[in-house]
């Protein structure tokens, strides 16, 4: 119970998805504990801590903003090189998703990941993809390839990482192939933003763009911060944009 009451409130006072999810895992352990307390007749955990002490110590080496500056790191040193373009797109996104709360420690943090070659990149997808929906860590890897078109182009090695890095959150190859044609085109992208081929009828076309269109509409993260919402208008701009280019293109309404 405690997990949707801190979550969702999170949720709705601040608008920050980062705020929201933690506020949905000190709910979660809290539920937990209150669950072993009943069952142990006692309101503390097996060491005395209250569950808030607890979340503090088990949560300290990998919280939502270390967890999301270590996958920022990933693909800034992705191509060899770290740019101050990439560097100012990471501080706005933080700067909106976390407000206060982001701090001159966030940017140490991130250095030191940019500093070392030992990210635990599989440890840290897996913890991300506990905690998010789908709809965002879909989000989540637009805001990767956001860094890397940060300095106009998505180079091969990046778009190779944000791959592998799409593949451990389990982000579905359709979802990213659509995210990806947004940031790195070729001749047939947009059919692939719509998660099809050219050798799609009409109608298939039709259906695949109102799957996309519910699937993606920016109504899904209304509720998160202000990065996530322009990111989730930009992808549903795109995928319109396809779906009117295919319609010109075919000659049908």
């Amino acid at each position: 119970m405690y997990k949707w009451i801190f979550g969702v409130g999170a949720f709705l006072i601040t608008r920050k998805i980062g705020l929201g999810i933690i506020g949905f895992i000190i709910g979660s352990l809290v539920d937990q504990l209150g669950s072993n307390s009943a069952k142990n007749g006692a309101n503390k955990t097996a060491n005395g801590q209250d569950p808030f002490e607890f979340y503090r110590k088990q949560s300290s080496l990998y919280d939502v903003p270390t967890m999301l500056m270590a996958l920022s790191a990933v693909v800034m040193k992705a191509d060899g090189k770290v740019l101050k373009v990439e560097l100012d797109y990471v501080k706005r996104f933080f700067a909106d998703q976390f407000g206060s709360r982001f701090t001159g420690e966030h940017l140490q943090i991130l250095k030191r990941f940019l500093d070392t070659g030992q990210v635990p990149l599989q440890q840290i997808c897996t913890d991300i993809r506990g905690r998010m929906p789908v709809e965002v860590r879909v989000q989540l890897i637009h805001y990767l390839f956001g860094i890397a078109k940060a300095d106009g182009d998505v180079g091969t090695a990046e778009m190779n990482t944000i791959a592998k890095i799409a593949t451990m959150l389990g982000v579905s190859a359709v979802d990213f192939e659509s995210v990806k044609n947004m940031f790195y085109r070729n001749v047939d992208s947009d059919y692939r933003i719509l998660g099809i081929t050219e050798q799609a009828t009409d109608d298939e076309v039709k259906k695949a763009y109102r799957k996309m269109a519910i699937s993606f509409h920016p109504d899904k993260v209304a509720q998160m911060g202000e990065e996530y919402q322009k990111g989730a208008k930009e992808k549903f701009q795109r995928i319109q944009d396809a779906y009117e280019a295919i319609k010109k293109r075919r000659g049908f309404k």
